[in-house]
């Protein structure tokens, strides 16, 4: 394996900005990702009060069904004691979802050992997984490639309420049906039939969408000790339960603070995020198993649709005696975070980050600061096809990202258009609508001028259609006979800018264990990668 850097596709004016580390920024950031943050961040963190030993206990107990690591053994005894925390986190998808799940556990897992050696103190990677989270459509689908384009492989099966993805149940035989349908598109490989009876077997074992995940995580991690928690976990909930009433009592003052920020965020040019307003409760309730927003009126939180509406009183009673029934929004969400972990630093994409910068305010509200701030790695990894195309095309692999190549492929379909047939049916159209004009002239001078006028109009644009259906025709058979070619254009484009995106946006990792092997993982955890904002690009 071996990897170049690029710079990076599709970035937006705040990361380019962010990369950058513009001055500017300081007015959302406490902490931007330099080793002079780290090492002031760390030096907070030592006033950080937590108790270690009971979150670590939720986190064991979370993994305690989970196949047995002597290294998460040790990241566990370690956050006991009093280790760091690098941090960040995903959605439940199903077969992990896109690729960049997998590519911040990676960033996780690398940041925390790069801290430990730098500061020398322990630093443990840790992966919230947001099974809170009931938007299921974001999670029952994957994609994988065909001749260029995207196809589409959903799990079906769906609650019509809003149910959290831990305790959305799955059907082992029709997940079991989603997973073989996913193999099929898949070429076939030395590593095809192992792979695709293992997650089989995984679907057999598991019940949730995040027990799933959660099992397919670990299997990837283990090795590197990578602790991994449920959002939703019963016991966590219970842990969060003062968090809960601090943010049930500021709920004003959070909202107010994070709409002035975004404000100033979109007063710099870089857009709104969250659109965050003044009323919103930021958390949400569970009502009869769904999850239900909750907004704010002078004290009282409500959800309108559902008929929902608690006093401050009796939300502060239900974050006391049955926080399990409260979750965090995207507001929240990271300011729970900060509460429950030491976090040295947050690992987040590109939306992710500009969140967190409408939060400085917030958190400074609770005397608390910012983590370091790290984007997460970004990577392409070029299939075996797309390289051998790209060679043999004589593109380079930049081209791919900045628009050269689908150029290039423009200019190579206009050089084997038929000029000649495109011009003579010009001729004929042009010839067509002379003599229709002639007609509709003539026309004109007769009684019936009106409804034969709208007939000859209705037919003229009949003819069109067909002369266009005809050009269209002839272009098909004349590509058809460069098919081969445009055929690598396709695949390329297909496999590593799908719909001009980045890959890790679409597919699974299995798509590439399929195609390299078991090691996959491991190889790219092997790969002396940094964190300065260029695109990873990785060949075998």
């Amino acid at each position: 394996m071996k990897f170049d850097q690029i710079d990076q596709p599709n970035s937006s004016s705040f990361m380019t900005d962010f990369y950058a580390q513009k001055e500017e920024l300081s007015a959302y950031f406490h902490n931007l990702p330099n080793q002079t943050s780290f090492v002031n961040r760390a030096m907070t963190l030592k006033s950080h009060r937590i108790d270690r030993t009971q979150l670590t206990k939720v986190i064991r107990d979370y993994m305690a069904n989970l196949l047995h690591s002597e290294k998460v053994d040790f990241h566990l005894k370690e956050l006991e004691e009093n280790a760091l925390v690098v941090i960040g986190g995903q959605q439940a998808g199903l077969l992990t979802g896109p690729l960049y799940s997998v590519h911040k556990a990676i960033s996780i897992v690398l940041l925390a050992k790069q801290q430990r050696e730098a500061l020398g103190v322990p630093v443990v990677p840790i992966f919230w997984i947001a099974g809170e989270d009931h938007d299921l459509d974001e999670i029952n689908s994957t994609f994988t490639p065909l001749r260029g384009t995207l196809q589409k492989q959903t799990y079906n099966v769906r609650p019509n309420r809003k149910q959290m993805a831990s305790e959305s149940m799955l059907e082992t035989g029709k997940l079991q049906s989603f997973i073989r349908d996913v193999f099929k598109q898949f070429t076939e490989t030395a590593y095809t039939k192992v792979l695709l009876q293992k997650y089989l077997k995984v679907a057999e074992q598991t019940s949730t969408y995040s027990q799933f995940f959660t099992v397919m995580m670990h299997d990837f991690f283990a090795n590197e000790g990578l602790l991994l928690i449920d959002a939703a976990f019963e016991p966590l909930r219970r842990y969060e339960s003062p968090y809960f009433e601090k943010m049930i009592d500021q709920a004003q003052e959070i909202a107010s603070l994070v709409v002035e920020q975004e404000n100033r965020f979109q007063q710099a040019g870089y857009g709104q995020p969250i659109q965050a307003s003044e009323d919103s409760g930021n958390l949400f309730i569970v009502e009869n198993g769904e999850r239900f927003l909750l907004k704010h009126f002078d004290g009282t939180f409500k959800n309108e649709a559902a008929g929902l509406s608690f006093t401050k009183h009796e939300l502060l009673d239900i974050a006391k005696n049955y926080p399990e029934r409260l979750s965090n929004n995207v507001v929240t969400r990271p300011l729970m975070q900060e509460m429950v972990f030491p976090v040295l630093a947050f690992i987040g994409g590109p939306g992710e980050l500009a969140y967190w910068a409408t939060f400085k305010t917030m958190f400074e509200h609770f005397d608390m600061e910012l983590p370091v701030i790290v984007p997460r790695l970004s990577m392409t990894i070029i299939d075996r096809k797309s390289k051998q195309y790209l060679n043999e095309l004589d593109l380079p692999l930049e081209s791919v990202f900045n628009g050269q190549m689908q150029m290039h492929k423009q200019d190579f379909m206009d050089d084997v258009k038929d000029d000649v047939a495109e011009e003579i049916i010009r001729e004929i159209q042009q010839t067509l609508v002379e003599h229709y004009e002639k007609l509709t002239n003539h026309l004109a001078t007769t009684q019936a001028s009106t409804s034969l006028s709208v007939l000859t109009e209705k037919n003229l644009a009949i003819h069109n259609n067909q002369f266009s259906y005809l050009s269209r025709k002839i272009e098909d058979a004349n590509l058809l006979r460069h098919e081969v070619k445009l055929r690598k254009y396709n695949h390329i484009e297909g496999f590593l800018f799908p719909e001009y995106k980045l890959q890790e946006r679409w597919f699974s990792p299995l798509l590439f264990l399929n195609e390299v092997g078991p090691t996959l993982i491991d190889d790219l955890l092997s790969q002396p990668f940094e964190f300065n904002g260029k695109h990873k690009v990785i060949s075998y």
